[in-house]
């Protein structure tokens, strides 16, 4: 009797293992609603170049000189200014959720203007805006470009990208964001009566709510993760909207602890559904099958043509003393060879595994294989979505 309980729990050990070996962890496949980054963007200038700045040709970068000098008490005619050691440039940073006053973000630098180079350069204080028109960040500092270019009379050397560079921690942070998880996280653009509305019927509810939003929606996904939530709260607080969103009800215990909420139910292992997918880079060559690729019942027949074609022109010279000239003469060889089609047959419901073992049997290369994916998809036997990027 004991061996037969040791062996049913060794069974289900091993079912169990199975069954997770190959799960996700939900924070790392959903997002949270109201946690997010905010993109920066500002104008600055860039001095202390060595003759690689921007030319005669970039007015900009002419009148940005002059408005700075004016706030300082100088007055000089734009006329009578040539740069050549200065760059117009668009400073851009990524505000992390969460991020406080007095932290500091990298920034990238990406000259605007015909500038040659911004090695050795150094930022100027330059406000970074978000999308409301508010300063969020202030940035300054000397520039890592990471590459540089060379060039004489008649030769050049560049490496990398000289006109575009990084600060890294150059902007210091002088606003948050406003975000949290607030009550159902009410819209600030909402009149105060109708919030004061909005906020007795959430009253008259389980309490706040949350969005969780999958990164690639599938409703078998968005299912199972609202079935694996209720399961670990011990209760329906988890309720799938559509294919991508989530509802997820503070249950009473976690009502001041969304935090720990969300940091607990972020472990919890999913095993996530994804649509049949097969993803074709032409460019490259790459050919990406999903593991959820089905085929039906299909024959391939692959065969290609080789044409050579060979030059071999002839020179005639003329006799000695003769007035005749040189000639040449064209001679061209043609060569046409037809390879023998190889024919592979997959049969119904084939998987992965053997539609690459077909293609691999009628030596199909990385451009041959993606026109027998598109010709089996035209075909109607690949049931997988062909994308081509």
């Amino acid at each position: 009797m004991k061996k037969v309980r040791l062996g049913l729990i060794i069974f289900f050990l091993n079912l169990f293992i199975f069954s997770f070996g190959f799960c996700a962890r939900l924070k790392d496949i959903v997002d949270v609603e109201g946690v997010r980054g905010n993109y920066l963007i500002g104008y600055g200038l860039v001095v202390g170049l060595k003759g690689t700045g921007d030319g005669v040709l970039s007015k900009f970068t002419v009148q940005s000189v002059v408005n700075m000098l004016e706030r300082f008490g100088i007055k000089v005619p734009k006329e009578q200014i040539i740069l050549k050691n200065v760059a117009a440039v668009l400073v851009t940073a990524y505000l992390p959720p969460f991020t406080m006053p007095g932290q500091r973000v990298d920034v990238e630098v990406s000259s605007l203007g015909d500038a040659k180079s911004l090695q050795g350069g150094t930022l100027l204080l330059t406000p970074l805006l978000g999308p409301d028109g508010k300063v969020y960040a202030l940035a300054q500092g000397p520039i890592s470009v990471g590459g540089f270019a060379v060039e004489g009379a008649a030769a050049r050397i560049q490496t990398a990208h000289p006109t575009a560079g990084k600060i890294p921690n150059g902007a210091i942070v002088e606003r948050s964001v406003e975000e949290g998880f607030s009550s159902n996280f009410l819209p600030v653009h909402e009149k105060p009566e109708k919030i004061e509305e909005i906020l007795k019927k959430e009253s008259l509810e389980l309490g706040p709510k949350i969005t969780l939003s999958l990164k690639e929606p599938d409703f078998s996904t968005a299912y199972k993760i609202a079935e694996a939530i209720n399961i670990y709260l011990r209760g329906s607080y988890a309720q799938p909207k559509d294919s991508r969103n989530i509802e997820l009800k503070i249950p009473p215990s976690y009502k001041d602890k969304i935090i720990k909420l969300l940091s607990e139910i972020g472990n919890l292992e999913i095993a996530p559904d994804t649509p049949a997918k097969v993803v074709i880079d032409e460019r490259t060559g790459t050919v990406v099958i999903g593991e959820n690729v089905r085929i039906s019942k299909v024959a391939v027949a692959h065969g290609n043509i080789s044409i050579e074609v060979r030059e071999y022109p002839e020179v005639y010279q003329p006799y000695p003393f003769s007035p005749g000239e040189t000639v040449v003469v064209p001679r061209t060889e043609i060569e046409a060879k037809e390879k023998r089609a190889k024919v592979v047959i997959l049969e119904e419901g084939a998987t992965l595994g053997d539609l690459v073992r077909a293609l691999n049997a009628v030596g199909a290369t990385a451009t041959e294989l993606i026109s027998i994916l598109q010709a089996i998809k035209a075909a109607g036997a690949l049931h997988a979505d062909l994308i081509i990027i």
